[in-house]
């Protein structure tokens, strides 16, 4: 059998008539994992991003392109910052002749800590997600996500116990409508001073006394850690609408505690 010719015509169906006049608000790929570089400040990093990408669909169209969702990525080959990722949602709608339409990117995050006490240094990992949009009327919104892990310790269980407290595990969610560039590194510092203690990929005994004294001398209920989280955000120019959310992995219960904040975008009812 002979190979088929590389410039055959082959139908395009997707551009073919489309006759149920309904509208697509969202149509592409979601979950596809890629390679990328990623600038915070003065650091570049490769990472591997899971990666949702859409456009709107207007009803006179079959259907979009797929393959050039892809085919984005794969001609992307600088590190992207809050600009960088703007200019790759518009590189988007552009190759794909849309109006409108999103970029998701999760990924993770690694930041060198040093222990308190020892100065050993390790990695700490953190969920990034970057998230970007372009509106029909033409409105441009970009948002930064980072979950940060952090320990809480129960102040009411600190002031009845003789011998001690619980304390635990907690993960800080910021999500923020970025106005102005901000690092993840400065919402990571956030969540950690909100927080009863830090928490680090490496300690020595003597850093596990200084963090265990710490967290008991600083006290906080999930309560107490998304408010200060919000009153940093409420003093942050750089920031418009955010979602803070904490949830403490309890050491007594078999279920979370949990505590949401959130600001609407200016001009939100």
């Amino acid at each position: 059998m002979n190979a088929p010719e590389k410039n055959m015509l082959l139908p395009d169906v997707q551009s073919s008539a489309e006759t149920r006049g309904l509208e697509i608000g969202a149509v592409g790929i979601q979950g596809l994992r890629y390679p990328v570089k990623v600038r915070s400040g003065d650091r570049v990093a490769d990472t591997v991003a899971q990666w949702a990408m859409t456009v709107a669909l207007p009803a006179e169209v079959k259907g979009t392109h797929m393959s050039r969702f892809v085919e984005l990525l794969q001609a992307q080959s600088g590190a992207l910052d809050a600009a960088g990722f703007r200019g790759l949602l518009r590189e988007m709608l552009g190759r794909l002749n849309a109006q409108s339409g999103s970029i998701e990117m999760c990924f993770p995050w690694f930041v060198e800590k040093t222990a308190p006490v020892s100065c050993v240094r390790s990695l700490l990992d953190h969920d990034v997600q970057w998230r970007a949009s372009v509106s029909a009327e033409g409105l441009y919104a970009l948002w930064l996500k980072v979950v940060v892990p952090v320990t809480s310790l129960c102040p009411c269980s600190r002031d009845i116990s003789v011998y001690g407290a619980h304390n635990q595990r907690s993960h800080i969610s910021i999500e923020v409508e970025v106005l102005e560039p901000i690092e993840v590194e400065d919402l990571i510092a956030i969540a950690e001073r909100s927080s009863s203690c830090e928490v680090y990929g490496l300690l020595k005994r003597v850093d596990e006394k200084f963090v265990t004294e710490r967290a008991y001398e600083n006290p906080k209920f999930v309560e107490d850690m998304v408010r200060d989280v919000a009153a940093a955000l409420n003093g942050e120019h750089r920031v418009g609408a955010y979602v803070v959310k904490v949830e403490n992995f309890e050491s007594i219960h078999n279920h979370s505690a949990f505590a949401c904040i959130a600001r609407p975008a200016r001009g939100a009812s």
